[in-house]
């Protein structure tokens, strides 16, 4: 039987932290959601002055990488190449630039997914808070 890691609350406090400092150093208001490998909802933060929406698309966006176990922005890329057929894929709904999953040796152990600035602004805010756990 393999051994798989997973996040624990703590790592997900520490992603949530590292996540915001880098927001707001930026002053950028946005919503930061953290995921487990499932795609299901562990954190969600909206910061004073983001958008509404962007509490919809944060997790959308996490979702979308964990299940796929690749940042967001390739979904985003294929359509953007001419595949929009692709945008019926079930069970993705996030697929814009800002979803980055967590990967450890290989495993997804789960995704953040940032909402609220430009797209690679967003990526930038949730790979802030995955280097925060050293991976």
């Amino acid at each position: 039987m393999k051994t798989k890691p997973e996040l624990e609350l703590s790592d997900v406090k520490l992603i949530a932290a590292a996540a915001e400092a880098e927001a707001l150093k930026n002053q950028w208001a946005v919503t930061i959601a953290i995921v487990d490998d499932g795609g299901h909802l562990l954190w969600l933060q909206r910061l004073d002055g983001a958008a509404a929406v962007s509490a919809h698309i944060a997790p959308a966006k996490a979702h979308t990488a964990a299940l796929g176990r690749r940042e967001s922005k390739g979904y985003e890329d294929v359509i953007n190449g001419g595949r929009t057929a692709f945008l019926s894929a079930p069970a993705l709904q996030g697929m814009l630039e800002g979803g980055v999953p967590i990967m450890k040796n290989g495993q997804c152990l789960g995704a953040v997914g940032v909402s609220g600035v430009k797209s690679h602004e967003d990526a930038q805010i949730a790979r802030a808070g995955i280097a925060a756990i050293g991976l």
